[in-house]
């Protein structure tokens, strides 16, 4: 197989769509369930690709299109081939909530003194990852991959692939139940990054206020830098208050921040920031630059958005949604002084045989908590019959409602869309 990852270092990069293709590109044809790489070889050749591989014979001639036995696996081994050949700091991160956040500022304090390989948006699964990879070159002096998963061994198979020496979880909580069937196997699944670190010998960067995660990291016996809120954390922070945004400062063994003013929402962003200054003091960034990447950064893709209307302010984190997501959302929403706030939740998904209690969860706390709240879906209209089934039918009540001056959370999985109501508030 060694002589056709040759053939990688003869191309532009990897092109996987041929509806993308890079010219001199090395196509690699994968399969999915509605759709069949194989039967575009040839085309990409066409587009301007220099070489394909495809795993299915009947589709290569062993001058351009080469046949290997699963293009998956090639590109998988392809990727970690390319990695070996760069011995520079690599850091896995997985989480069930914050991992992009946290991605993206750990990548904003980094870039203020090295070249970084970070992963595009949300590229991180057994695809995305290999992708990320063979990015890789030779001006990079640190590389930041972040790792998703919806099964257990799904982070130790991308730590086969991307073999990090320094890793993070943000946290532990319960996401995509449905292919773990319990929390215990999100913990085992999530800790494969421990194991794995600590096998190369490398360096875990740890919540220290986490319960869970100190108890998984001492049972491994790992060696940890740790942030958090007390003094026994290498980093210690200082949430000052939500403005909505979030202000704090933090000091190490020979520092004291200033106050910062980020922008970002979410007393659950406080750690986020965090674990990007910890990692900042690892490599030595000036305390200052990790101040100035800390504040100047702005988040994107419904993540964290603070948008302010002609009527009212929103709180837009409706990239993604999980049980743990949400009620640190909400308990952040209830410590905002506002006269008028409510909470527009959606549905959130993939939570197997837990999805009815944890939705009731969630509308107990909002009742119990006296937070004003509306909700959008199905497995939430169980638990709050004036809920409304999709977003058309929210938005009809709140161009009804006519909402001013008003500070108004969007919390929800992707599915459900409430991104479609931001026009109408």
């Amino acid at each position: 197989m060694e002589n056709l990852f040759q053939l990688f270092y003869k191309t532009s990069g990897v092109s996987t769509d041929t509806r993308k293709i890079k010219e001199d590109s090395l196509y690699i044809a994968l399969k999915g369930e509605n759709f069949d790489g194989n039967i575009f070889a040839e085309k990409a050749i066409e587009l301007g690709a220099k070489y394909a591989i495809v795993d299915n014979k009947d589709f290569a001639n062993e001058s351009t299109i080469f046949h290997v036995e699963d293009s998956l696996i090639f590109l998988q081994k392809l990727s970690n081939y390319h990695r070996k050949k760069f011995n520079i700091p690599l850091i896995g991160i997985t989480g069930s909530n914050g991992k992009t956040t946290s991605k993206e500022l750990i990548n904003s304090v980094l870039t203020r003194k090295f070249n970084v390989l970070c992963t595009a948006g949300n590229l991180n699964n057994h695809i995305g990852v290999p992708l990320t990879l063979l990015n890789l070159s030779e001006d990079h002096q640190i590389a930041i991959i972040e790792m998703g998963a919806n099964k257990p061994k799904d982070i130790e198979e991308l730590c086969l692939i991307a073999e990090p020496n320094f890793g993070i979880i943000t946290n532990v909580g319960k996401a995509h139940l449905q292919g773990f069937i319990n929390f215990e196997g999100v913990i085992e699944t999530k800790s494969e990054l421990y194991s794995f670190v600590k096998n190369k010998q490398g360096k875990i960067v740890i919540n220290g206020d986490d319960e869970i995660l100190n108890n998984k990291a001492n049972s491994l016996r790992l060696e940890k830098i740790t942030y958090g809120t007390n003094g026994e954390n290498q980093i210690q922070g200082d949430l000052v208050q939500l403005n909505p945004f979030v202000e704090l400062r933090w000091k190490s063994a020979d520092y004291s921040s200033p106050i910062i003013q980020t922008n970002l929402v979410g007393k659950y962003n406080f750690f986020n920031f965090l674990a990007a200054i910890t990692f900042g003091t690892i490599f030595k960034v000036e305390n200052e630059k990790i101040n100035e990447a800390i504040s100047n950064y702005e988040p994107t893709n419904n993540r964290s958005q603070v948008q302010k209307t002609k009527e009212n302010t929103l709180i837009i984190d409706c990239y993604n949604a999980n049980p743990s997501s949400m009620q640190l959302a909400l308990e952040s929403f209830k410590e905002i002084q506002h006269p008028n706030k409510l909470a527009i939740l959606g549905d959130m998904f993939e939570l197997g045989l837990e999805s009815e209690i944890e939705h009731k969860k969630i509308v107990d706390y909002c009742v119990e908590n006296e937070i004003q709240f509306l909700t959008v879906g199905d497995f939430f209209l169980k638990h709050n019959s004036s809920g409304y089934k999709n977003t058309q039918e929210a938005i009809e009540f709140i161009n009804s409602a006519n909402l001013k001056n008003s500070l108004i959370l969007l919390k929800g999985s992707r599915g459900i869309a409430l991104e479609k109501v931001i026009n109408f508030l």
